[in-house]
């Protein structure tokens, strides 16, 4: 099993999702899945690097905590991402995402995220696979 990235169907928004050897595997094809919401990451070159700390008490809060942190990051910065990784810690994450800024006739963005929310959330080993999911807000 390879590590992969999916979206799911939801009503309002649109699910991402990160399937992964490990969580963090996992939590990095979420955050790839998030960029492909807005645009395709293949055409988002890795130039630039930013760093997201952050900690919660559970898997699922730090989940939507690194997604939030991304997408804060994309906002102020006014960037895409396209390269992750993650390294977790008893209830801290150390992220890092490289991208570059948006160029809206190469990137053609198609939505702008406002944020990851708590509806169908979810961290879990699955069939020895991790899998983080949430629906983000758009």
């Amino acid at each position: 099993m390879s590590a992969h990235w999916q979206h799911f169907a939801h009503a309002a928004d649109i699910g991402v999702r990160g399937v992964g050897a490990t969580k963090a595997a996992a939590f990095e094809q979420a955050a790839i899945a998030m960029t492909a919401v807005i645009a395709d990451p293949r055409r988002v070159a890795a130039r630039d690097m930013v760093q997201i700390d952050c900690e919660a008490p559970d898997d699922e809060l730090l989940f939507v905590d690194w997604l939030n942190g991304l997408i804060y990051e994309m906002s102020v910065h006014k960037m895409l991402f396209s390269r992750f990784s993650v390294e977790l810690d008893d209830g801290r994450l150390h992220g890092r995402a490289w991208g570059e800024s948006v160029d809206v006739s190469r990137h053609h963005p198609a939505a702008e995220i406002k944020g990851a929310t708590y509806t169908a959330l979810r961290v879990a080993s699955e069939n020895g696979v991790w899998v983080a999911q949430t629906v983000v807000d758009v």
